[in-house]
């Protein structure tokens, strides 16, 4: 009972924390608890709209599509195999976000979110081609290092959010080892990736 119990609790985190949440989740975040919370609702909420259709929507609905025409069943685009043009299809739904922020001469600090799952995507895709890696863990760290992007150009004091980021990171990681998605290595590997992306997308735009 005790491990079914278990495997419940990491089947959930699983689905709560799914990688393509996680631009719509650090929007979310900057329009709630920095000082954007002041912008326009109706600019809010173009932006939200238009970050849910491009990092979610779509390219959940072309890989629905693309599982249907090869006659998958969902548990068949978890091999690393079958992993490529997914991957390749949020890139482009990225992408093309990011074009259109960048035509809306968008604050380069907001395109930032975009731009570290871009990375983050693109060097999971590189990846994939000779090893599996956690997205959800990759997704996970890049909150970690946005995090501590945004505290060095807005100098505020990220420790307690931090103290959060790693938890949940860590336990996200946990979940994916317990249901027996991916080794302690895919995990950690994953985790920095994310860190060094999500820095990196933000600090250096």
């Amino acid at each position: 009972m005790r491990n079914k119990g278990l495997f419940q609790t990491a089947r959930l985190l699983s689905a709560v924390f799914r990688p393509y949440y996680i631009p719509m989740v650090g929007f979310m975040v900057l329009f709630t608890f920095t000082y954007l919370r002041v912008l326009p609702f109706l600019y809010k909420l173009t932006v939200l709209a238009m970050v849910y259709v491009f990092t979610i929507l779509l390219p959940r609905l072309c890989i629905y599509v693309y599982r249907k025409l090869n006659g998958w069943a969902p548990a068949q685009l978890r091999i690393r195999e079958n992993r490529a043009v997914p991957y390749l299809l949020f890139i482009f739904s990225y992408l093309s976000c990011l074009h259109l922020m960048f035509r809306m001469h968008m604050p380069r600090y907001m395109c930032g979110i975009l731009v570290s799952a871009l990375l983050i995507q693109v060097v999971c895709v590189t990846v994939n081609v000779w090893w599996k890696i956690s997205v959800h863990s990759a997704r996970a760290g890049g909150v970690i290092g946005a995090l501590v992007a945004y505290s060095v150009l807005f100098m505020f004091n990220p420790v307690w959010w931090l103290c959060v980021a790693i938890l949940l990171s860590g336990a996200v990681g946990t979940a994916r080892m317990l249901l027996r998605q991916h080794s302690l290595a895919q995990v950690v590997i994953g985790t920095l990736v994310g860190v060094a992306c999500g820095f990196s997308g933000i600090i250096f735009l």
